[in-house]
């Protein structure tokens, strides 16, 4: 990643950070890809960059880790990771990094239902979980085009094992 430190998370940062998140799970390392992938996911794009038209937003790839890791490999626990992740994002661009984490949160309790919630953050916070319907409104407000189609698709792998 230090090779596109300069690129201000634009195109490269975004194509590197999925590289980097595909050689680490070909490492074996699921929680270290998830991480990348999170980090591709924070890049500024628009939505018409050449890449984002080869390589559309990750949540396939954030789901299929989820699913294939053994469980020898260590993940931690993501739906906690997606839940802080979303209720601690500072700028820039917070409002489509949350409703991304959020996303990711979704698929994340799809993939692992018993994994529990941070439920001391909740109370603490008073914090209330997005339904789907949400999520879907956020992206559609924050995301780009097409984006709340690219997580649809995704979790219909976690539906269909």
């Amino acid at each position: 990643m230090r090779e596109v430190r300069d690129d201000a998370y634009g195109e490269r940062f975004y194509e590197q950070a999925l590289s980097c998140g595909q050689s680490l799970w070909l490492q074996g390392l699921p929680a270290q890809a998830l991480l990348l992938f999170n980090r591709a996911l924070g890049a500024d794009l628009h939505g018409n960059e050449d890449v984002i038209k080869q390589w559309p937003l990750p949540y396939a790839a954030v789901a299929w880790v989820m699913m294939q890791r053994t469980d020898e490999q260590f993940i931690g626990n993501p739906r906690r990771h997606f839940q802080h992740l979303a209720t601690r994002m500072v700028e820039p661009r917070k409002a489509r990094r949350v409703s991304r984490a959020w996303a990711c949160w979704y698929l994340a309790c799809q993939v692992f239902p018993d994994y529990p919630a941070d439920e001391k953050q909740i109370a603490e916070e008073g914090l209330e979980e997005p339904e789907r319907e949400g999520i879907e409104v956020m992206l559609q407000r924050d995301g780009i085009e097409g984006e709340v189609e690219i997580w649809q698709r995704a979790f219909q792998l976690v539906w269909s094992k």
